[in-house]
């Protein structure tokens, strides 16, 4: 199909995007506006994986499109709960990723789902699918960081 290639481009914005995180210190950002228990090797193993849904997706294209428009999903949603929100929550606080998030994220999410369409592959199903399965792929590893300190989870013992 001729649009998938925006996929690559999405994947390619993403790497982008942790490279403004990682250079402008996410990580004490996250531990102090979002209460985040997170770790730079947890930032680099979740950024891995996230660029290996990005080729993954970019592979797959259009041939399951649900499962290759959860990347340009996750973009949305870590754009608009991670960076756009939590700026105006703070009054302006820099959140880092935020540039990226705003000048990359949105318009290439929205190009992706737009070629889709194009396409011909995008229909309503495809498109709350894609946005249950960025949602989920966003919300596990904040969840499993939250769990980690539950006494269940807990290796010591």
């Amino acid at each position: 199909m001729a649009h998938a290639y925006i996929l690559w481009i999405a994947t390619f914005a993403y790497a982008i995007h942790i490279v403004e995180e990682y250079t402008f210190d996410w990580k004490n950002w996250a531990a102090q506006v979002l209460k985040l228990p997170v770790n730079w090797i947890h930032f680099a193993v979740v950024n891995g994986i996230v660029v290996v849904l990005g080729i993954s997706c970019s592979e797959v294209a259009w041939s399951l499109p649900a499962y290759s428009l959860s990347l340009p999903a996750l973009m949305l949603i870590n754009a608009t709960f991670f960076h756009v929100l939590p700026f105006l929550a703070t009054k302006g606080r820099f959140s880092p990723g935020l540039g990226t998030a705003v000048l990359l994220f949105y318009p290439v999410a929205i190009w992706a789902y737009y070629g889709a369409y194009v396409d011909g592959v995008l229909s309503a199903s495809t498109l709350i699918l894609s946005f249950i399965i960025g949602a989920m792929l966003m919300a596990s590893p904040i969840v499993m960081l939250k769990l980690r300190f539950h006494p269940y989870f807990n290796q010591d013992q």
